[in-house]
């Protein structure tokens, strides 16, 4: 059994009352039932996303052992089947963001613009201390407002950012998807890499990080991309580091399709032990030329005896 880390105790990756899309034919699982979700994202060899996916195209394997999808969702654009979305927005307003918060801010503010399908958006800025506020659609205006209030100051406390939002998601129903902003690395959190890293792993959360890194020092840059990538990659996200400020719009842009082409499939695990340890997810498209990027497993839920 593989201990789990004290503020992961009881952490279920659970959701109940989901109805799968009728024309996959697939059960529907209501209250009662932890239902495993992976986000998918298939590319072909050139990189071209692949959005024409059913779910008699996927192979879902846990610890080696072959499950049942009970849920499927193409994508942001199957209307009102689409499984509810909840996007979180990390931005970086530390003192070294300097002059390109004017920026930043513009870009991020273009990328919701683009994203009204998401139910609701947590927005995290982050320095020295984390802010955290949750805005429904109908509160676009003062997200809005509040993202254009940013002023920079302090240092970067980026991993208490992310662990503040993926320990505020927990009991929500759906995907989540997590952005996140920087120019630089963690210089202040309270929270550990070793513990950030478990509480990624055990989120079904995908996260994707730009990291602009180029005002950092050569001697830290490479470890801070590294960090960056690790924390995408875990959650079967991406990193993209542009060399510039002005590039942002673009790498919405890509992350924008990628949420919108990105699979949501669901099982209920055949192994029905309580242990808290770690499963192994792996997740095959039956495509020849497809490439699979999802997350490479979850905590399993933790039952305490007596």
């Amino acid at each position: 059994m593989q201990a789990r880390p004290s503020f992961l105790a009881g952490l279920c990756l659970a959701a109940a009352a989901v109805v799968p899309r009728a024309a996959q034919q697939v059960p529907v699982f209501r209250g009662g039932v932890d239902l495993v979700h992976v986000g998918v994202t298939v590319t072909d060899r050139k990189g071209t996303l692949v959005t024409d996916l059913t779910a008699d195209d996927f192979e879902i394997l846990e610890d080696g052992k072959k499950q049942t999808v009970a849920l499927f969702s193409p994508g942001l654009d199957a209307g009102p089947d689409a499984v509810h979305t909840h996007l979180g927005l990390l931005v970086d307003v530390s003192e070294s963001m300097g002059d390109d918060i004017g920026f930043s801010k513009t870009a991020a503010v273009k990328f919701l613009n683009s994203l009204q399908e998401a139910v609701d958006i947590t927005l995290i800025d982050f320095d020295t201390e984390v802010r955290t506020t949750r805005y429904g659609q109908n509160d676009f205006a003062r997200l809005i407002e509040r993202i254009r209030q940013h002023k920079v100051k302090g240092n970067t406390a980026l991993y208490d950012a992310i662990g503040v939002y993926l320990t505020s998601i927990e009991d929500q129903d759906g995907r989540k998807v997590m952005l996140v902003y920087t120019d630089g690395g963690d210089t202040t959190s309270t929270i550990s890499w070793p513990d950030l890293y478990s509480l990624l792993k055990a989120s079904d959360a995908t996260v994707y990080a730009i990291g602009e890194l180029e005002h950092q020092l050569q001697s830290t840059r490479n470890e801070q991309r590294m960090r960056l990538q690790q924390i995408a990659e875990a959650t079967g996200g991406r990193a993209f580091f542009p060399v510039s400020v002005k590039e942002l719009d673009r790498i919405y842009e890509q992350v924008l399709a990628e949420v919108r082409a990105q699979y949501t499939l669901g099982y209920v695990p055949t192994n029905t032990t309580a242990n808290g340890a770690w499963r192994k997810v792996e997740v095959k498209v039956k495509r020849k030329d497809g490439r699979v990027r999802a997350r490479k497993g979850y905590f399993g839920p933790f039952k305490k005896s007596g």
